[in-house]
Parts: structure tokens; sequence; C-alpha cells
């Protein structure tokens, strides 16, 4: 028998726009971007994250998982290595993108306000690499494991 094809992750993103429907009300902490498991199950985890302006992430993978993420309020910038450098992409309210197990990026808010994103991963996070990006070259600077770092 035929095995069913994975969900499409930014349409399951698209589920959960509506942030009346999450478990938890979002928050903005001025102090670090705030994040929150919204749901879970064998497929996959849904996670929501507020910016603040200036607020970001680290040059990190997602340990193997593939994933996708939504913005459903401001704007995100989504930075990726290409040609051992990082290139930037923007990502406006209602827009979003999909990526590979092997995807590597740093998503920060530039914009003048607030922004709310949806993030959806398969399989759920177990560990994130942080990278530093010498010489056009990444190299491994941490490895974060699921229950210790977040």
């Amino acid at each position: 028998m035929a095995r069913p094809d994975p969900p499409d992750l930014l349409a399951v993103a698209a589920r959960w726009a509506d942030p009346t429907g999450w478990p938890v009300p979002p928050h903005f902490d001025p102090a670090q971007r705030w994040y929150a498991r919204l749901a879970a199950d064998a497929a996959y985890e849904v996670w929501a994250l507020s910016w603040l302006p200036g607020q970001g992430t680290d040059l990190h993978d997602h340990g193997g998982s593939a994933g996708a993420f939504l913005v459903l309020a401001g704007t995100l910038t989504e930075e990726t290595v290409s040609g051992g450098r990082l290139r930037p992409h923007r990502l406006a309210a209602g827009t979003g993108r999909r990526f590979g197990v092997r995807h590597v990026h740093v998503v920060t808010n530039r914009g003048d306000r607030p922004a709310v994103s949806v993030h959806v991963y398969r399989p759920a996070l177990r560990r994130m690499t942080r990278y530093r990006l010498v010489a056009g070259q990444l190299l491994a600077a941490e490895v974060a494991e699921a229950g210790g770092a977040w």
C-alpha cells in the first residue's frame, strides 16, 4: 500500500495563521524573541514566534528537519548563504517559504514594526546547529538540543 504524501508544510502554517485559535496568545518580549509550540503530532510540529524590531536568530540549521514559515504580521528578512556570503530575502506579511533538511539561514526583523510568524518542522526539532560564516565558509559554532536550549 502506498504511503500518503507528507503534508505541505507551508499549507500547515497557513492553517495556523489566525492567532485567536492558538493555545497561547502572541507575546512580545523586549529582551528576546518570544516563541511557543502550538501543536505537535507524528507528522510535524508548529511554532509561533514574535519579533520586535531588531530581534533575530543566529545563523542556524534545523538539525535535519525540513520546514516552512509564514509571516503573519510585519516583515522579516531571511538571509541564506550563497556564493560564500549571506543574501537577504524580504518576506512581508502573507508570504512564506519552504525549506529542505540542509537549509541554513538567519531570520531578522529589520523593519520598524513588530512581526509575527508561524513555523512548521518535519520531523519535530530535536537539535539545531549554529554557524559562523568565516571567509565564505560555514563553520559549526554550537549544537543546541531540544529540551535544553528551547
